[in-house]
């Protein structure tokens, strides 16, 4: 793919202007200089940096999705695919959508459209990606962990074996909620419009779900939503929520800021069954921070993309970008490290609802879409958090 590899190629050039620029600007502050300008072109580096790292995730987004077939091709439910269209542009309820009728008038979206918005809110929710998510039938969901116990012994050929321990069980339940989009559009649009009315409206729900489901994953307080992971990081609101305690903070060891030793520390102390899927989580102003860190040999320790579908690395490890991450700041936990799969798990009760109102914006008509969604800490011991120190 020659547009891919031009466009990784010019990322690495980027990266090697970011260098320079900031090389140049260490060398002032020793010699006590200006630093404005090339503070500016850091900045401009940076921004050049983003946009293609992005460009290269989208390229690879893309083609995958050209491999696997685009979302919707080949329906399986033609009949309430079509029945569902109608549905939408006029309300007519048809025999063939009453299987997802319930008693308040919502109805089940067909198969293929709410993979469509699952497929959509994982590109654009870092943690869908990263976290386990399976598909529930419950209004809840609850899971038990074993505490250990068992008791063992060691024993000769004719001596007794007493009865042993037994290990303890406790229960975690997650936290559960609605999320609703609203979107609406004009009687006649929905008569006239020859564009995919589907299509409009999962983009619509999309952006929406996305927006609320990512900062609920990050912070969420599960009242009516998730439990956000760092809400179970020492000190947090669900330290003591999880049987096998909290994420344990690792502090950065430097006030108000963080660095490349504490960065190294936050890796290493992860255990190395869990580092072996391990990725970081930080926001863009983070990462931006991240990449002026360099080894104690000068090497700059991010590394762009080498490949589409590669994500860029710190240590050698990959760098998610989450916009709901904490900033840098005394106190704050900017960056998570860990194996997420094992860390985190989201809950999709089965099925997106739309109930179609004609009536409260006359004479636009709204489409009234809610999906549950819970979320939870299932493994804190797979995950490290750092906590930038507080300035004295």
């Amino acid at each position: 793919m020659p547009g891919i590899n031009e466009t990784i190629a010019e990322l690495n050039r980027a990266f090697e202007a970011f260098k320079t620029a900031n090389e140049q600007r260490l060398a002032a502050i020793e010699k006590g200089g200006s630093t404005t300008d090339l503070n500016a072109k850091i900045e401009a580096a940076n921004k050049d940096i983003d946009r293609l790292q992005k460009e290269v995730e989208d390229a690879h987004t893309k083609l995958a999705a050209s491999q696997h077939g685009q979302p919707g091709a080949g329906l399986r439910d033609k009949e309430y695919t079509a029945a569902f269209g109608a549905h939408m542009r006029k309300g007519d309820v048809q025999a063939a959508l009453n299987k997802g009728s319930d008693e308040n008038g919502g109805y089940l979206t067909p198969v293929e459209w709410d993979r469509t918005i699952t497929d959509r809110l994982r590109d654009e929710s870092p943690m869908r990606e990263l976290a386990q998510v399976i598909t529930v039938s419950k209004a809840g969901f609850t899971k038990l962990f074993n505490l250990g116990g068992t008791g063992s012994g060691w024993v000769g050929e004719t001596e007794a074996r007493p009865q042993t321990g037994t290990p303890t069980l406790a229960s975690l339940s997650f936290g559960h909620g609605e999320i609703y989009a609203n979107p609406g559009a004009s009687q006649q649009i929905l008569d006239d419009a020859e564009i995919d009315i589907e299509a409009w409206l999962a983009d619509e729900v999309q952006a929406e779900f996305a927006e609320q489901e990512s900062a609920a994953f990050i912070s969420g307080n599960g009242t009516n939503k998730p439990f956000g992971i760092l809400t179970y990081v020492t000190g947090g609101a669900n330290a003591a929520k999880h049987p096998f305690g909290a994420i344990p903070a690792i502090p950065s060891g430097a006030a108000a800021t963080i660095s490349s030793d504490s960065m190294l520390d936050l890796i290493y102390r992860l255990k190395k069954k869990y580092r072996q899927s391990a990725r970081f989580l930080t926001n863009n102003l983070t990462i931006a921070l991240l990449r002026k860190l360099k080894d104690g040999q000068g090497n700059y320790l991010w590394q762009p993309s080498a490949q589409a579908g590669q994500p860029a690395t710190f240590h050698g490890y990959g760098i998610s970008e989450d916009e709901n991450m904490p900033d840098v700041a005394p106190n704050a936990i900017p960056v998570l490290f860990g194996d997420f799969r094992r860390t985190y798990l989201i809950i999709d009760r089965m099925g997106v609802r739309v109930l179609r109102d004609p009536y409260t914006a006359k004479p636009n008509v709204l489409f009234y879409t809610t999906k549950r969604v819970g979320g939870g800490v299932q493994n804190p011991e797979a995950m490290l958090a750092l906590q930038v120190a507080v300035a004295p």
